[in-house]
């Protein structure tokens, strides 16, 4: 029997796909939020929010191999700081200096409002350039779409990502997903607990989107942690499509039957095809399509019928996508191997070095 470990090649796989299919479902689902305030639902849960938790169970999967091919906590964080921030930047400038004044231009407004207003483009750039997401409004602009004041949505969710990342990498540096994996699934299978708990009315003391992503994307870790012990077999995929499928239509939160189901899908399909390109454009189309979104409402594509719009807005949403992969995102993972993540460690331990060794720096 084929285990997911047997399955997996790190050369020959549809994670790079899958995470564009995800894509897609997102930018199609805000879409129709964008053009009308509503959204693609399947029982209470938007189609949205099945691709983001594919996305996480992904990351949670991908970024432990990372941690235990690296074993290294400045360089894990290194490579992680490489994906996610030289882009997320970048797209802070383009909607600040770009889209904010092209929305305030479609709708008879100056292209100055969006640095005289508040908040201002500066202030969207430089306090959201830390990934907590402070301002989603620049001046007001966007305030009678169906959206409003939310020039990209999307990008609420990379913290969150971050979060998780931090997890991996104190847990690894602590030794635990070497000596100690079970508490991985058992984290797990805690955060499964309180997914009940809260689907029965008992208040839980965290937060849902907490609750929720990081429970996702533990589930991708203990897969690739005990990849060896998860079979793969199409009669189990089966299975799992139908208990997902179900789930939404039971419960309010389709996680307390569909999460385990949708972790083993994402992965039996990830493993099942090959699906490899020169460029990953599903970082770049997850953050920009959301304000382009919202810049093409406000012209005449915004009165076509709804099935035009999302379409359209996909189809343009590659220009951006693809100028972030081979102007940022790649040219950014080329310093992957760039020794300052070590010097850096280096000098901010030197300090502490004598009183980790048991000896006091000696005196002049």
């Amino acid at each position: 029997m084929p285990s997911l470990q047997d399955r997996f090649d790190p050369r020959r796989n549809g994670f790079d796909a899958l995470r564009l299919l995800f894509a897609l479902l997102v930018a199609v689902d805000h879409g129709v939020s964008a053009y009308s305030g509503a959204h693609l639902q399947v029982g209470r849960t938007g189609i949205g929010d099945f691709a983001l938790d594919g996305f996480f169970v992904l990351s949670g999967f991908l970024v432990t191999r990372s941690w235990m091919q690296l074993d290294s906590f400045p360089r894990f964080a290194w490579h992680r700081f490489l994906r996610i921030m030289p882009g997320f930047w970048v797209c802070l400038v383009v909607v600040a200096f770009v889209v904010a004044p092209l929305a305030a231009a479609l709708q008879g407004m100056s292209p100055l409002q969006a640095f005289t207003g508040t908040p201002s483009a500066w202030d969207y750039v430089v306090q959201n350039a830390g990934l907590l997401i402070v301002h989603f409004d620049i001046a007001g602009i966007l305030a009678d779409l169906p959206k409003q004041d939310s020039f990209n949505g999307s990008v609420w969710t990379l913290a969150f990502e971050a979060f998780c990342y931090a997890i991996v990498g104190v847990a690894g540096a602590l030794g635990l997903l070497r000596r100690r994996p079970a508490l991985v699934p058992v984290a797990a299978a805690v955060l499964v607990a309180l997914t009940v708990l809260q689907e029965a009315g008992l208040p839980v003391l965290l937060n849902d989107r907490v609750l929720r992503l990081v429970l996702m994307f533990l589930l991708g870790a203990t897969a690739y942690l005990y990849a060896d012990r998860v079979p793969l077999r199409g009669d189990l995929a089966a299975l799992a499509a139908a208990l997902f499928l179900v789930s939404p239509l039971l419960f309010a939160d389709y996680r307390v039957l569909g999460a385990v189901p949708l972790t083993y899908l994402c992965l039996w399909a990830a493993t099942s095809f090959s699906w490899r390109t020169r460029a990953d454009l599903s970082y770049g189309f997850y953050i920009y399509h959301w304000p382009l979104q919202q810049l093409l409402v406000l012209t005449a594509l915004g009165s076509a019928p709804v099935a035009v719009f999302v379409t359209v807005s996909i189809a343009l949403a590659v220009l951006p996508a693809a100028a972030s992969w081979y102007l940022v995102e790649r040219p950014a993972m080329r310093h992957r191997d760039s020794p300052l993540p070590d010097r850096l460690a280096e000098r901010l331990v030197a300090p502490f070095a004598p009183a980790l060794h048991g000896t006091r720096p000696r005196r002049p």
